[in-house]
């Protein structure tokens, strides 16, 4: 292939680079969806392993292959699955010492011939543990040391040389992400458990704060008597400053609550003000969520409802607290 050459207004060579981008892209979008009928019994038995394995997952690797390797292990330990990498120089230098029996190992070679990794083949086969291997040679050495073999070969590079790992890497890269996402539907994942590895972060505070850990309870929360009057409903609403106030009766369960809306409504219907109390102007349906709820589940019930406080009650009667949009968003949560 002919290197770019410029010419005096840039044009060709702009259109030349933006027809060589879309190749490559084109190239390596091809080599993925080439996976999707490679997808067979063997994928599915090496899923059944992973979510069996009573040990770690060892991403062994070298090279490029071993950077992908280092990916594909984070995103195993990211959905519950014990994995590490393990570069496979060093592997021969005491670190094979980290392979137990009950370890399944995934190793990573594209030729299936890389001769730091064939080393540690006759060891690993003695060692007993399951040996996936990651390979575009279904025929190489790798491949037939190996219990499973999972084909991620490519056609060609997108490099115009077809020497530069390219199209074959991200296939790799591909497979893994599948063997996880595959394995994390089985398992059920939920973004419950995915939260318990990523405390860290705004992703952290989305998915692991609750309702309990935000809202307002004890003589914060906004509380008026079943026969309050009219002044007094103002006084606590502007005292305790939620734009609302719960209504509770002698025994103190909720019985309903008062909005600003609903004083609004009230001023704008003419009637004696003098008579209200606050059984007459609460609703007495009031939203709640549990304490236990996680606070993005709270944010979408507001957003559902079109309101920006609402009751933290398990049975809608005995009052835990009340929680305010403003929390949620000085807490990150939104």
């Amino acid at each position: 292939m002919q290197p770019l050459k410029k010419d005096p207004g840039g044009k060709d060579e702009a259109l030349r680079m933006m027809e060589e981008a879309r190749r490559v892209l084109q190239n390596e979008s091809d080599s993925i969806s080439a996976l999707k009928d490679r997808i067979d019994a063997t994928f599915v038995e090496v899923v059944h392993r992973l979510d069996a394995c009573k040990g770690h997952v060892v991403v062994l690797g070298i090279g490029k292959s071993g950077l992908i390797g280092q990916k594909i292990a984070a995103t195993f330990s990211s959905i519950g699955l014990p994995a590490l990498f393990l570069h496979a120089a060093e592997a021969s230098h005491g670190d094979l010492g980290i392979i137990g029996k009950e370890d399944l190992l995934l190793a990573i070679s594209n030729s299936g011939e890389t001769e730091e990794l064939v080393r540690l083949l006759p060891i690993i086969n003695r060692r007993k543990c399951t040996l996936v291997a990651m390979t575009g040679r279904p025929d190489s050495t790798l491949a037939k040391r190996a219990d499973y073999v999972l084909n991620i070969g490519v056609k060609e590079e997108a490099c115009p040389l077809n020497l530069v790992p390219t199209s074959s890497t991200t296939a790799t890269l591909a497979m893994g992400d599948t063997l996880a996402l595959v394995l994390l539907e089985k398992r059920g994942f939920r973004p419950e458990d995915f939260a318990q590895h990523h405390p860290g972060g705004s992703l952290g505070r989305r998915l692991l704060t609750t309702v309990e850990d935000l809202m307002h309870s004890g003589d914060e929360v906004p509380k008026v008597a079943e026969d309050a009057n009219l002044p007094a409903i103002i006084t606590e609403m502007s005292r305790k400053r939620f734009g609302t106030t719960l209504v509770v009766d002698a025994g103190g369960l909720l019985s309903g609550i008062i909005t600003d809306g609903d004083l609004r409504r009230l001023m704008e219907s003419g009637k004696d003000f003098q008579s209200i109390r606050a059984r007459d102007l609460m609703s007495r349906t009031p939203k709640c969520v549990g304490k236990d709820h996680m606070a993005t589940k709270a944010v979408q019930f507001m957003d559902e409802h079109s309101i920006t406080c609402v009751v933290v009650s398990s049975d809608g009667r005995q009052i835990d607290g009340i929680i305010h949009l403003h929390d949620l968003l000085k807490a990150g949560v939104i």
